[in-house]
C-alpha cells in the first residue's frame, strides 16, 4: 500500500493559506501526533503540566489532519456498522481470530458490489486513529510498511471496481494480489468473479491476521472460488510451488517506496505465468516520479508493460470533475496523489 504518515494529503486546508504554509502546518501536526503515540507507550513517562497542555492541544489538532485522502471515489456503496453486530452475525465463524472482532480499536465496514446479485462484504478495519507505536516498530523487524494497517486507500477501492466491472478476465484463474492492506480488492475478486482461487497477500503479519478474519467471515460469499491469505515477504525468495504459478496479478499504491521497486518487480517476474495471456494489474497515482521509476525497473527485469490513463469511463469522468472543480466533494483532490493511473504488466512481449 501507498505511504501514510507524512505523504498522503492532509483534509482542505483554511482558504487563502499559502500552499508552502499549508504544507509546513501539516507536517508539523502529524509529527506532533506522532509524538503523541510515542509518548503514550513509554509507561515511564511522567508530563509536565506545560507537556500536558500541549498533548490536549495535539489531540485537538488530529481532528485537522488525517493520514489519507479525505475521501475516495465512492464507487462501491457502504456503511460502517456497530462492530458488536458482526459478532452476534458471525459467531463461531472467525476461525481463532474472535480478539480481532472484539478490538474496540477496530471498524466493521460492509460493502454492497455492483455486480449481479449485489453480493456483500463484510470487512473488519484497524479505526484510522488508533496506529501504535508497535505497528511503526514491526515496520522496521520486518522491513515493511505500515500503510496497510492505516486506512482502505483510494487505489484499492478503484481495483476492486474495476477488476469487478471485468470480471471475464479472472474466469478460472489463479490470482495474487499483493500489499493488499485489509483485502477489498482480492475478497472483491472471490466474491463477484468466478476465480478459480484467490490468495490475498501483504509482507505485515497483522495485516494478515486481519485478512485472514476477513475472508473468515465472508467465506459464504465466494462460492466455489478457493481463497486463502499468506504473508509474503517480495524481498525474499519464493515457495519453488509459487513460481510461474499466477494467471493474474493484483496490486494498488504499491509503487510508492522506490526502495521496493526492484524486489516487487523480481516478485511480479517470479511468480506470474510465462504465458501469452498472463498480465499483472497495478493501480496507483504518480506521486511525483515514483510511477515512472516503477515503470523503468519494470522494463530493466524483462518485463513489459503500458500505461493507461483513461481505462474506466465512470472513474475518468469522476477525475475530471474533482479537477475542473465541477464536484467539490472532494476539497482537497490532486491528480499527483490521488488519481490511480493502470499499468499493466506482461512477462511476454506483446
Amino acid at each position: 500500500m501507498d505511504s501514510g504518515l507524512p505523504h498522503s494529503p492532509s483534509r482542505a486546508p483554511p482558504e487563502g493559506s499559502a500552499p508552502a504554509a499549508r504544507g509546513a502546518s501539516n507536517a508539523s501536526l502529524r509529527w506532533r501526533i506522532l509524538r503523541r503515540a510515542l509518548v503514550a507507550r513509554s509507561a515511564s513517562s511522567s508530563l509536565s503540566p506545560e507537556e500536558t497542555s500541549h498533548d490536549q492541544q495535539d489531540k485537538s489538532d488530529n481532528n485537522k489532519i488525517s493520514r489519507k485522502t479525505s475521501r475516495g471515489f465512492d464507487l462501491i456503496e457502504c456503511h460502517v456498522l456497530p462492530i458488536l453486530q458482526l459478532t452476534k452475525s458471525h459467531g463461531d465463524s472467525s476461525n481463532g481470530n474472535g480478539n480481532i472482532v472484539e478490538c474496540h480499536n477496530n471498524v466493521y465496514v460492509c460493502y454492497k458490489l455492483p455486480c449481479q446479485g449485489s453480493p456483500k462484504l463484510n470487512l473488519v478495519y484497524k479505526s484510522e486513529d488508533s496506529l501504535e507505536l508497535n505497528d511503526i516498530e514491526a515496520s522496521n523487524r520486518y522491513n515493511i510498511d505500515t500503510t496497510g494497517l492505516v486506512c482502505c486507500w483510494p487505489s484499492e477501492e478503484v481495483l476492486a471496481y474495476y477488476c469487478i466491472n471485468h470480471s471475464d478476465m479472472f474466469r478460472s484463474k489463479k490470482v495474487l494480489e499483493l500489499g493488499s492492506g485489509y483485502g477489498l480488492a482480492g475478497l472483491a475478486i472471490a466474491a463477484g468473479t468466478d476465480a478459480g482461487e484467490v490468495v490475498i497477500s501483504d509482507g505485515n503479519p497483522q495485516v494478515v491476521g486481519y485478512i485472514r478474519h476477513n475472508i473468515s467471515i465472508n467465506a459464504e460469499t465466494f462460492g466455489q472460488t478457493k481463497v486463502k491469505s499468506m504473508i509474503l515477504h517480495w524481498d525474499l525468495e519464493q515457495a519453488s510451488e509459487m513460481i510461474s504459478s499466477f494467471d493474474i496479478i493484483v496490486a494498488s499504491d504499491c509503487t510508492f517506496f522506490k526502495q521496493f521497486h526492484q524486489s516487487l518487480a523480481q516478485v511480479v517476474k517470479s511468480l506470474l505465468k510465462h504465458s501469452e495471456t498472463s498480465q499483472a494489474i497495478f493501480l496507483g497515482p504518480k506521486r511525483g516520479d515514483s510511477l515512472s521509476k516503477f515503470l523503468e525497473v519494470i522494463k530493466k527485469n524483462g518485463l513489459s508493460c503500458e500505461l493507461i490513463e483513461n481505462y474506466d469511463p465512470t472513474v475518468w469522468n469522476l477525475h475530471k470533475k474533482y479537477v475542473s472543480g465541477d464536484d467539490r466533494s472532494w476539497p482537497n483532490y490532486s491528480k499527483e496523489h490521488c488519481y490511480p493511473l493502470l499499468v499493466r504488466i506482461y512477462t511476454c512481449s506483446e
